[in-house]
C-alpha cells in the first residue's frame, strides 16, 4: 500500500486538488515565462496525467468560438509543453490532432491568430511521436481540398515539417513510400487558387521530392494557374522564377511559362492582360541577370524545337537580350528559328517526295512565327517598355538577312513575308507607336547604309523611303541626321548612292534646306573620277528635277492623307515651295553632264525623255539645252553631215565611244513624238524663263527654232541613210592596211550607226501606224532598206576578228554573237541599256513582215508556175531579212526587260505591255511550219532557204520561251497564256492544224480548277504538242529543245493531274519514239522523271534504270541496241539517259540530307522532355521518318541497276559519290533509332526493316564488286590519256564509301543488339574490304616491265610491294585502291534475331588512315 493510499484512507487527509482551468493554465503559463521571474516551482501534476487530457481539450473545445481565446489558452498550454516536452508529448499530440479537427471543421476562426498558432505548432513537431505523425499528415492532406481562401491553408505550413520527419525516420516502416503517397495524394487533389499560390510558396521545403514528382508537380501548377487572378500571376511566376533558380525543376518552369503565357492565355485578351504580361517580362529579366543559366534554359527552348515559338517567348529572348550577357546569343536565337522556318518551307515547297499535310505543317509553323513576332511587337507599349531597344536591333537584323539567300526567292502565295519584309514592318510599327525609338531608328539607318554590304543597304534605303513617304513630319525632325548621311553620298555605292537620295526626295518639298545640302552634295561628286559616284550624281540630278515637276504637278499638299500629321506649329514652319526651277537652277550641272565619258551622257538623255513624260511643255527649254551639243556632230551645210568619226576617241592604245550618239537621237526623236501636235504655243513662260527669255515677240519666233531644228535634222538623218553609203557616213575607209586600233575606231563607229539605224526605224514605224495608204508604201519600202543596211553592218560589228582591247560604249550584235575577250569600258551598263524600238513598234513590224511572208508564199506559188523564179527569190531573201531583225530585236527586247525597273517611266514609253508579242510570234511560228516543204522547193530555192526557215522558227520559239518565263515569273502568270490560247489566236491557227474535237479534255475540266492551271494546260495540248510532234518528224532538232525548255518551265508551275497528265505525255514519247539526237533523248527523259508526281518519278527512274542496264550491258549481261520497252534508250543516247537519271537521284538524296537533319532535331527535342506533340504516331517527325523509308528504298532500287552497268568513268565515278552521300545519310538514320541513354528503346520500324533487307541485298554486296571492277579496268588501262588524275579522285571517294558503309553497319550492330533484332541477316558474309592502295605510277612501271621480262616480276615482288608502300605513306593523295584477296570477314551474321554480339567489328583498313581520321571527325560532329 503507498503513502498517498494511506493518506487517503485517513479521516483528516486534504481533498484533491481541483483541476486545472484554462484560466490556471493561462496564469500558470505566464509565471513560468516571466523573464523577471525566478520561480522553479515545477509543473502541476494534473498536466502529466492522461486522465487530464481529456480536461484540458475541453477548454480548448469551449473557447474555439473566439480565435483570440482560443490562440491565448493554446499558446499558453504550448509554452508549458516546452518546459518538459518528452513527459508531455501525449499531450501535444492531442492537442495539435483537436486543433487540426477544429480548423479543418472551422470551429476555430481562420485568422491572423489561427495562422500564429499553427506556426507554434511547427516548432513543436520534433517532441511529437513518430508514429503519431502519419496520422496528423492524413488529416492535413484530407483538408486540403477544402482550402478556398487564404486563411484555410495555414495548416499547410506544418506538411513539409511532418513528412521531412517521418522521411529521416527509421521507426516507421518504409517511410519513403508513404511520403511519396502522400505527395501523390496532393497532386491528385483538387487544387484551389489559393492552394495552387501556397504550394507554390512551400514546395522549396519538401526537400525529398523526386525529378518525377517535381515534374509532375509544375505541370499541375501550370495546368491549374488559369484559376489564378491576374494580378496574382507576376508574384507566382516570380516564386516560380526563384524555384527554378535553386534548381526546381529548372527546365520544365521555363518551358511552363512561356507556353502558359503563349498559349494558355491567348484566349484573355484586354489592356491588363498585356500589363501582367509585361511585369512578368520584367521578372525574367531580373531573374536571368541573378541566375545566367535561366537565360541559357530559355535560349536552349527555341534552339531545340522551333515549335515552342509563340508571341510570349519571343517577348522573352526581345527582354533578356537587355541583359549584355545574352545580347548576342537572344538575337541569334531569334534570327536562325525565323530563318529556319523559311528555309523549312522553301525546301518543303521544292520537295517532290514530301506528303502535302507535311508541307503545310511547314507553312503554318513559318506563318506562325511570323506572326508571334509581330505580336510581340505591337504589344510592346503595354508596360515592356524595355524591350523597345531590343525590338529595334532585331528589326535591323532581319534587314540584314539578305546575304543568308534563304527567302530571297521566297513564295509569297503562302501569305509569308519574308524575312526583310517582316524587318521593315516590325521597325514601321515602331516608328510609328514609340516616339523615343524614332531616333534610334534613323541613327541605326544612317550608321548601317555606311558599314554594311550594297545588297543589304537596299533594303535599309528602301525602310527610309517608306517612313519619308508615310510620315514626312515626323521625319522633318531628323533632317540634321539624313544630311550627315549624304556626306557620304561620293563614299558609297552608286547604286546605294542613287537609291538613297530616291528615298528622300519626296521629303525635299517639305524642306529646302535638305534640298539645297542635296545639290551641293551633287556638285562636289561631279568632280570625282570615279565612274559609279558620277553616273550615280548625273542619276540623282535627273531625279532632283523630276521630283520638282512631280510636286508641282501633284500640288504642295499631296501628303496630307499621311497617318501621322504635323502640329499646327510644325506646318508654320515646313516650306511648301522652292521657288523658280531646278531645271533652270541644276542647268551648270547639265551642262557638265555633256562633258563626261559616254554613260553619263546616257543616263542624261533617258533622263531628259523622263522629263518630258512628267512635262511634256519642257520640250523647248531641252532642246534649247541640247541643240548646241548636238551640233557639234552635225553639220547640215557639210558633205559629212553626220560626224560619226568624232563620237569615238583613242586614249592608251584603246578604243571608247566618246559621245552616244544613237542615244541622243533616240532622245530628241521621243521628244518630238511625245510633242502634242496642231498649236505652236505650246511651251509654257517657264520653259523658256529658265533660260532668261521674256515673252517678246521676238522671243516668241525665237522659241520653236530648237524643236524645227531638230526635226528637219531627223528629215535629213533619214535621208542620209538612205542615199550615203557605209564610208561616207562613218568617215573612215575600211581598207586592208587600217591598224588594230582603227579597225576597233570603224567597228564602234559602226556600232553607233546601227543604233541610229535603229533609231530611224522607230520613227518610221510609228509613222506608219498613222499614215495613209499612199504614204504607206514608200515608208514600208524605206523600212526594208534600212532592215537592209543594218544586216550589211553585221560583218563590221561582230567581234570575230577584235585583236586590241577596245572601250564599247555600245553594243548593237545579234543573238548569234559571240563576245570574246574584250577589255569594256563599263560593260555592266551596257547590257542593261535601254532599246531604241519600242515593243509596240516590233509588234507592227512583225506583223508587217508575217503579212509580207505570206505574200512570198503565194508569189512563189504562182511564179513556179510560170517558171520565174529571179523576181521570187529576191523577195523571197528581203522577206528572210526582214523576219531576222525583228525576231532578234524581240529577243533582246524581252531579254533586257527586267533591267528597267518596273517604276521607271521609260518602262511603260518603250517596253509597254511585252506580252502583246506573244500572239504574233506564236502565229509566226505556224506560218513558218506551214511553208512549202517539198523536195522540189527544196531544189528550187536551196538548202539556204530552209535553213533560214528554221532559224527563224527557232528565233521565234526562243522569243516565246523568255516571254514565257518572265510571265511565269511575274506576279500576274496568266496574261501572256490567256493571250496565247484566246479565241482569235487558236482561230487563226485552226484554220490548218486544229480541229474543234481536241479540245474537250479541258473543255470538261472541274469547275472547281484555277482558269491559269487550264489556259497552262491548254496551251500545252494545242499548241506545244502538235508543234513538238511535227518538228521532232521534221528533225528541227534546236527547236525540239526549246519546246521542251517551254514545257517543262511550264509543268512546274502544274500540280495534281495536270502535271501527272504532262508527265505521262513524256513517258509516251520516251516509249513511242526512236530518238537517235541525245540532246532531245535527255530533254525527254528528263520531262518525264521531273514531272511525274511521287513516288511515280521514281519507279519510272527504276524501270528506264532496268532498260539502261540492257542497252549498256554488264560483266554477266551482253548489251543490247536499244531498249524495247522505251526506243529513246539506245546506244548513242545511253550516256544522257544515265545522267539524267543520277541527276534525279542526286536531287533526291539532297533532299534526303535535309530530312535526316530535321529528324535529328525532332529526337533532340524529345530526348531533352520537350514533348509539344504528345500522340507519337501524329507527331511530324514520324510522319518525315517513314516517308524518308519509303523514299530510300525506292532510290536503292534504281541505283541496284547502275551498281553492275558497265559505266564510263566520269559516271562511275559520280555513282561512287552518290552511294557514299546515300550510305552517310543510311547511317545518320540508323543512329537516330538507337535510344538515347535514359530513353526507351523502340523497336524498328517494318518499313525500316525492309529498307535495310533490300539495301543489303541489292546494293551493298553489288558495291564491292563495282569497285573491284573499276580498279581492275584502271590497271588495265593504265597506260590512256588522263588515267592518273582519275585514279587520283576515285582515291578519295572510294575510301569515303567504304568508311561510310562500315559506319553504317556499325550502328546496324548497335541497334540489333539495343532492339534483339538481326538487321544484318542479309548481308553477305566474307566481304573483303581490306584494300591495297597502288601507285599509279608504279602501275604503269609494272606494265612496262612485264612486257620485258616475267619472270624477274616473280623475283622482285617483294620490293616492288614494300616500296609501293613507303611511296603510299609519303603520299596518299596519289594512290588507288586496289582489293588485296584473303581478307577476314568484316561483319559476320550472327544467324539469329535473338543472339548477341559481343563486340563491334573493327573492320581492317590498309593505308587508308587519314580518310578514316577525317570521316570520323565528320561522324564526331555530326553527334
Amino acid at each position: 500500500m503507498t503513502t498517498a493510499t494511506q493518506n487517503s484512507n485517513l479521516p483528516n487527509s486534504p481533498p484533491p486538488p481541483p483541476p486545472l482551468t484554462d484560466t490556471d493554465i493561462i496564469r500558470l503559463a505566464q509565471l513560468h515565462h516571466r523573464p523577471q521571474t525566478t520561480v522553479t516551482t515545477s509543473l502541476p501534476p494534473s498536466l502529466h496525467s492522461p486522465s487530464s487530457i481529456n480536461h484540458l481539450l475541453s477548454h480548448l473545445h469551449r473557447r474555439s468560438s473566439s480565435s483570440s481565446a482560443a490562440a491565448e489558452y493554446t499558446s499558453s498550454l504550448l509554452r508549458l509543453i516546452s518546459l518538459s516536452p518528452h513527459q508531455l508529448s501525449a499531450l501535444l499530440t492531442s492537442l495539435l490532432t483537436t486543433y487540426i479537427h477544429l480548423f479543418t471543421s472551422h470551429q476555430i476562426p481562420h485568422d491572423r491568430n489561427s495562422q500564429i498558432t499553427i506556426q507554434l505548432f511547427s516548432h513543436h513537431l520534433e517532441n511529437i511521436p513518430i508514429k503519431n505523425l502519419p496520422s496528423i499528415s492524413d488529416s492535413i492532406v484530407s483538408s486540403l481540398s477544402n482550402v478556398v481562401d487564404q486563411d484555410d491553408s495555414h495548416l499547410l505550413d506544418l506538411l513539409p515539417k511532418c513528412l521531412n520527419l517521418i522521411c529521416s525516420s527509421n521507426e516507421i516502416e518504409e517511410p519513403i513510400g508513404y511520403v511519396n503517397l502522400a505527395i501523390d495524394r496532393v497532386l491528385d487533389c483538387s487544387w484551389s487558387r489559393v492552394l495552387l499560390v501556397k504550394l507554390v510558396l512551400s514546395v522549396r521545403d519538401f526537400v525529398f521530392l523526386d525529378k518525377g514528382r517535381c515534374r509532375r508537380f509544375v505541370a499541375k501548377v501550370f495546368n491549374e494557374m488559369t484559376k489564378v487572378e491576374l494580378q496574382d500571376l507576376p508574384s507566382l511566376v516570380y516564386q516560380l522564377l526563384v524555384l527554378a533558380s535553386k534548381g526546381f525543376s529548372k527546365r520544365e518552369v521555363i518551358e511552363g511559362i512561356v507556353m502558359f503565357f503563349g498559349a494558355n492565355m491567348r484566349v484573355k485578351t484586354g489592356s491588363i492582360v498585356r500589363q501582367v504580361e509585361g511585369t512578368v517580362l520584367l521578372h525574367v529579366n531580373f531573374a536571368v541577370k541573378q541566375d545566367p543559366s535561366l537565360g541559357q534554359e530559355i535560349v536552349g527552348l527555341v534552339r531545340v524545337d522551333a515549335r515552342a515559338f509563340n508571341h510570349f517567348i519571343v517577348a522573352v529572348l526581345l527582354s533578356i537580350a537587355r541583359v549584355r550577357r545574352f545580347s548576342e546569343s537572344a538575337m541569334g536565337t531569334l534570327k536562325t528559328a525565323l530563318i529556319t522556318a523559311y528555309k523549312d518551307y522553301k525546301f518543303a515547297k521544292l520537295c517532290k517526295w514530301l506528303p502535302d499535310d507535311l508541307k503545310d505543317e511547314y507553312l503554318q509553323t513559318a506563318i506562325v512565327i511570323e506572326k508571334a513576332v509581330l505580336k510581340a511587337v505591337n504589344e510592346s507599349n503595354y508596360g515592356r517598355e524595355h524591350v523597345v531597344p531590343s525590338i529595334v536591333q532585331f528589326g535591323f537584323v532581319l534587314l540584314e538577312s539578305v546575304e543568308e539567300g534563304s527567302n530571297k526567292e521566297l513564295d509569297k502565295s503562302g501569305g509569308l513575308m519574308g524575312s526583310q519584309e517582316l524587318g521593315t514592318q516590325i521597325l514601321k510599327s515602331l516608328f510609328e507607336v514609340h516616339d523615343m525609338a524614332r531616333n534610334e531608328i534613323i541613327e541605326q539607318c544612317k550608321f548601317r547604309v555606311l558599314s554594311v554590304k550594297p545588297e543589304q543597304s537596299i533594303a535599309i534605303i528602301r525602310l527610309l523611303s517608306y517612313l519619308v513617304q508615310t510620315y514626312p513630319y515626323p521625319m522633318l525632325e531628323h533632317v540634321t541626321h539624313l544630311k550627315e548621311l549624304l556626306d557620304y553620298f561620293t563614299f558609297m555605292p552608286g547604286k546605294v548612292a542613287t537609291h538613297l537620295v530616291t528615298a528622300l526626295l519626296p521629303l525635299i518639298k517639305f524642306s529646302r534646306d535638305l534640298q539645297d545640302y542635296t545639290i551641293l552634295v551633287v556638285r562636289k561628286a561631279m568632280f570625282k573620277r570615279d565612274d559609279s559616284v558620277l553616273l550615280a550624281a548625273t542619276s540623282t540630278i535627273i531625279n532632283l528635277i523630276l521630283a520638282e515637276k512631280q510636286s508641282k504637278r501633284d500640288g504642295p499638299y499631296s501628303f496630307q492623307e499621311s497617318s501621322s500629321q504635323a502640329s499646327c506649329s510644325q506646318q508654320a514652319e515646313v516650306p511648301y515651295g522652292t521657288g523658280g526651277s531646278l531645271f533652270k537652277e541644276l542647268n551648270g550641272l547639265l551642262q557638265g553632264c555633256l562633258y563626261q565619258q559616254a554613260l553619263v551622257k546616257e543616263i542624261l538623255y533617258h533622263g531628259l525623255v523622263k522629263l518630258i513624260l512628267v512635262d511634256p511643255l519642257m520640250a523647248g527649254a531641252v532642246f534649247d539645252f541640247l541643240l548646241p551639243h548636238f551640233l557639234q556632230f552635225y553639220r547640215e551645210d557639210a558633205d559629212v553631215q553626220l560626224e560619226i568619226n568624232e563620237c569615238v576617241k583613242a586614249e592608251s592604245g584603246k578604243v571608247c565611244i566618246k559621245e552616244p550618239l544613237d542615244c541622243l537621237l533616240s532622245c530628241v526623236s521621243w521628244i518630238l513624238l511625245l510633242q502634242p501636235h496642231g498649236t505652236k504655243s505650246d511651251h509654257p513662260t517657264d520653259s523658256w524663263a529658265c533660260f532668261g527669255f521674256s515673252l517678246t515677240q521676238e522671243n516668241e519666233a525665237g522659241r520653236t527654232v530648237s524643236g524645227e531644228s531638230f526635226s528637219s535634222a531627223m528629215l535629213k538623218v533619214r535621208k542620209l541613210i538612205r542615199v550615203e553609203n557605209l564610208e561616207g557616213l562613218v568617215g573612215q575607209t575600211q581598207g586592208a592596211a587600217s591598224t588594230p586600233l582603227q579597225e576597233g575606231k570603224n567597228r564602234c563607229a559602226v556600232s553607233i550607226l546601227s543604233g541610229i539605224i535603229e533609231v530611224v526605224l522607230n520613227v518610221a514605224a510609228t509613222e506608219l501606224e498613222k499614215a495613209t495608204e499612199s504614204k504607206r508604201t514608200d515608208l514600208e519600202k524605206e523600212l526594208i532598206e534600212l532592215v537592209d543596211f543594218h544586216k550589211s553592218l553585221e560583218k563590221y560589228t561582230s567581234t570575230s576578228r577584235q585583236r586590241n582591247g577596245v572601250k564599247r560604249g555600245i553594243t548593237q550584235s545579234t543573238v548569234n554573237d559571240t563576245p570574246e575577250k574584250v577589255e569594256l569600258g563599263n560593260s555592266k551598263f551596257c547590257k542593261e541599256r535601254t532599246s531604241f524600238l519600242a515593243t509596240s513598234v516590233i509588234y507592227q513590224l512583225l506583223q508587217t513582215a508575217m503579212e509580207q511572208y505570206r505574200c512570198d508564199i503565194s508569189t512563189s506559188i504562182a511564179t513556179s508556175q510560170n517558171h520565174s523564179q529571179l523576181s521570187s527569190k529576191s523577195s523571197s531573201i528581203r522577206s528572210s531579212k526582214f523576219l531576222f531583225f525583228f525576231l532578234n530585236a524581240s529577243l533582246r527586247q524581252i531579254k533586257s526587260v527586267p533591267s528597267v525597273g518596273r517604276d521607271d517611266p521609260l518602262r511603260t514609253l518603250i517596253y509597254g505591255d511585252i506580252n502583246v508579242l506573244g500572239p504574233p510570234l506564236l502565229k509566226l511560228v505556224w506560218l513558218l511550219k506551214l511553208g512549202p516543204n517539198t523536195d522540189a522547193d527544196q531544189k528550187k530555192k536551196g538548202r539556204k532557204h530552209v535553213e533560214d526557215r528554221k532559224e527563224h522558227i527557232h528565233l521565234a520559239l526562243l522569243c516565246l520561251k523568255e516571254l514565257i518565263r518572265l510571265s511565269l515569273q511575274s506576279p500576274d502568270q496568266t496574261g501572256l497564256i490567256n493571250n496565247l490560247v484566246s479565241d482569235s489566236v487558236l482561230e487563226y491557227l485552226s484554220i490548218n492544224v486544229l480541229n474543234a474535237d481536241k479540245v474537250d479534255e479541258y473543255e470538261q475540266a472541274s469547275a472547281a480548277d484555277e482558269q491559269s492551271a487550264k489556259n497552262k494546260g491548254l496551251f500545252i495540248k494545242l499548241i506545244i504538242k502538235p508543234l513538238f510532234y511535227e518538228l521532232l518528224a521534221a528533225s528541227c532538232f534546236h527547236e525540239v529543245e526549246v519546246l521542251c525548255d517551254i514545257t517543262m518551265m511550264i509543268g512546274n508551275k502544274l500540280y495534281g493531274d495536270r502535271r501527272n497528265s504532262l508527265g505521262a505525255w513524256a513517258i509516251s514519247i520516251c516509249k513511242s519514239k526512236d530518238i537517235e539526237n541525245s540532246k532531245i533523248a535527255k530533254n525527254a527523259v528528263s520531262l518525264a522523271l521531273s514531272l511525274c508526281s511521287p513516288p511515280d518519278d521514281l519507279v519510272v527512274a527504276e524501270n528506264m534504270a532496268k532498260e539502261l542496264l540492257k542497252v549498256v550491258g554488264s560483266e554477266m549481261i551482253s548489251p543490247l541496241e536499244k531498249s524495247e520497252i522505251y526506243p529513246v534508250i539506245t546506244h548513242s543516247t545511253s550516256y544522257v539517259v544515265a545522267s539524267s537519271i543520277l541527276t534525279l537521284i542526286e536531287s533526291v538524296i539532297v533532299d534526303m540530307d535535309w530530312v535526316t537533319m530535321k529528324l535529328k532535331t525532332y529526337s533532340t527535342a524529345t530526348q531533352k522532355g520537350i514533348m509539344l506533340d504528345q500522340n507519337e504516331e501524329h507527331a511530324p517527325g514520324f510522319q518525315l521518318e517513314e516517308t524518308l523509308y519509303l523514299t530510300a528504298e525506292a532510290v536503292v532500287k534504281v541505283l541496284s541497276s547502275f551498281v553492275v552497268m558497265n559505266l564510263k568513268d566520269p559516271q562511275a565515278e559520280n555513282f561512287l559519290r552518290l552511294a557514299a552521300r546515300l550510305y552517310k545519310n543510311f547511317g545518320r538514320m540508323s543512329k537516330l533509332r538507337i535510344a538515347s541513354k535514359g530513353c526507351k528503346q523502340h523497336l524498328p520500324s517494318l518499313k525500316y526493316q525492309k529498307l535495310v533487307e533490300i539495301t543489303c541485298k541489292q546494293l551493298t554486296a553489288p558495291l564491292y564488286n563495282f569497285v573491284a571492277l573499276m580498279q581492275r579496268n584502271q590497271q588495265q588501262s593504265a597506260r590512256s590519256k588522263g588515267i592518273i588524275n582519275k585514279i587520283k579522285r576515285e582515291n578519295r571517294c572510294v575510301p569515303d564509301l567504304i568508311f561510310q558503309i562500315e559506319d553504317y553497319e556499325k550502328y546496324l550492330i548497335l541497334l540489333s543488339k539495343a532492339t534483339k533484332v538481326n538487321l544484318l541477316r542479309h548481308a553477305k558474309r566474307s566481304t573483303s574490304r581490306d584494300f591495297k592502295i597502288l601507285d599509279p605510277q608504279n602501275i604503269v612501271r609494272e606494265e612496262d616491265a612485264s612486257n620485258h621480262e616475267s619472270n624477274d616480276n616473280n623475283d622482285s615482288a617483294a620490293p616492288n610491294e614494300s616500296s609501293d608502300s613507303a611511296g603510299d605513306e609519303g603520299n596518299g593523295s596519289d594512290t588507288v585502291l586496289s582489293p588485296e584477296p584473303g581478307s577476314p570477314v568484316a561483319v559476320e551474321d550472327s544467324g539469329s534475331d535473338g543472339e548477341d554480339q559481343d563486340a563491334i567489328p573493327r573492320p581492317k583498313r590498309a593505308k587508308m588512315n587519314k580518310v578514316v581520321q577525317d570521316s570520323d571527325g565528320e561522324a564526331q560532329s555530326e553527334e
